[in-house]
């Protein structure tokens, strides 16, 4: 990418709304109800197995609440029932996801401060 881009997007309570796009965003589902719904965001990592985890890129820059450039972590599944074997397995899918989570906060903090994705 060489410059900034803008996109618009139409908004029911705002009309069309113009904002600069992030080089990170993957693009927009159609038009927004509200332009507090605007909002930008990217797939990150998908991990599946015992504690699968989807995490994105986002960031929310006319929110009720602002959010800067942040990332969504989603768990799943909540809750289980386990024997041994499943807890051990369970204990390490926690520390394989702690060790990506930890390395995706550092790319993170990047970000925030002015690199890139």
């Amino acid at each position: 990418m060489t410059g900034p881009r803008t996109i618009t997007v139409p908004t029911l309570d705002h009309g069309d709304v113009t904002l600069t796009e992030p080089p990170w965003c993957a693009g927009h589902d159609g038009p927004a109800e509200t332009r507090d719904d605007i909002h930008h965001t990217a797939p990150v990592a998908v991990a599946g197995g015992p504690v699968g985890l989807d995490v994105e890129l986002v960031e929310f820059p006319y929110g009720a609440v602002p959010v800067p450039v942040s990332l969504y972590v989603e768990l799943h599944p909540a809750a289980a029932t386990l024997d041994p074997d499943g807890l051990r397995d369970l204990a390490a899918a926690f520390a394989d996801r702690a060790t990506l989570l930890r390395a995706l906060a550092e790319r993170l903090a990047a970000l925030r401060a002015g690199g890139t994705w």
